[in-house]
């Protein structure tokens, strides 16, 4: 009788205890288990932007400037953010390409050269410009300059771009050589402006005594103010190179590398593009394959035997 008398206690607490629990149990909504739509998935709430590099070809504010309308429609076709890298080097931005730190990146030819044999970076595409796919080192001078050669540059303030630039470097160091110096020994003082519209205007300013640089960049540099034209000329013009192609990490994903490649092809298709491409001074955007940079190669190679 005892016993069952401890049994009926205990039953009672256990029910005055679970009672009490189930009173303080906060509501959390109610679910309607007729409907069916999906939860939102973490992609829906949080898209990665895509990382676009630009190799400082042109200024850092001169890139956003003319790039942001090609950004901005990238963007609206992937329906993705769009994030611009940029670095002071060449080196730097294919640093972020062989580590797969960027999706898409405009580089210089003989960065892409160097990428490509080093860590094989891509090929993705390349801008062609008044029907052509090739582009040009120029010497310039300040218009009052009686220089009409390389030669006449001895012992002068000479502005290079990037240390790797083919256009900005390495060519000018083969003239150089070809007359039997280097540039420590042939000029005065050398400095580096790390892009090419900066090179320009180092020339115009009188700042530099010479210059190379990208045609492109010079062409498209006079033709946005016309008063470059009068403080600078021409002096000397290289063979034709491949011209800076559209790059890609060997490290990205097929699916996107080939949306990324169909975007860039068929740019000059419709009126925003069209917009876009006039804005960096591109006609379109075309295939071309890796051997159309051969000569670059063997260019560099005798340029860096010499040294």
């Amino acid at each position: 009788m005892r016993g069952l008398k401890i049994i009926l206690v205990l039953w009672l607490v256990l029910a005055l205890v679970g009672c009490s629990q189930q009173a303080r149990l906060p509501v959390a909504g109610y679910v309607d288990l007729a409907d069916r739509q999906p939860l939102p998935t973490q992609a829906e709430n949080h898209i990665a932007p895509l990382r676009v590099a630009v190799a400082a070809v042109i200024s850092p504010q001169g890139t956003v400037d003319s790039y942001s309308s090609l950004l901005q429609y990238l963007s609206a076709r992937l329906n993705r953010p769009i994030e611009l890298v940029q670095r002071r080097t060449y080196l730097e931005i294919n640093d972020l390409v062989a580590k797969g730190e960027v999706d898409l990146a405009f580089v210089c030819t003989s960065a892409y050269v160097a990428g490509h044999d080093q860590f094989g970076m891509e090929l993705l595409a390349a801008p062609q410009v008044e029907g052509e796919t090739v582009y040009y080192s120029v010497l310039i001078v300040p218009a009052e300059s009686p220089a009409r050669s390389m030669r006449d540059l001895r012992n002068g303030v000479f502005a290079f771009t990037d240390p790797i630039s083919l256009s900005g470097r390495m060519y000018p160091t083969y003239l150089v050589q070809e007359l039997g110096s280097s540039p420590a020994q042939y000029f005065s003082r050398t400095f580096f402006t790390y892009s090419h519209d900066d090179a320009i205007q180092a020339v115009a300013n009188k700042l530099a005594d010479g210059a190379a640089v990208d045609s492109l960049i010079y062409d498209f540099a006079i033709a946005r103010d016309a008063s470059l034209a009068e403080k600078t000329r021409i002096i000397h013009k290289s063979p034709p190179f491949g011209i800076p192609p559209v790059v890609v990490s060997p490290q990205i994903r097929p699916q996107l590398k080939a949306e990324l490649q169909a975007l860039l092809l068929e740019m000059d298709q419709n009126d925003e593009g069209q917009l876009a491409l006039q804005a960096i001074g591109v006609d379109r955007f075309v295939m071309l394959d890796d051997s159309a940079y051969d000569d670059v190669r063997n260019f560099l190679s005798d340029v860096q035997r010499t040294r």
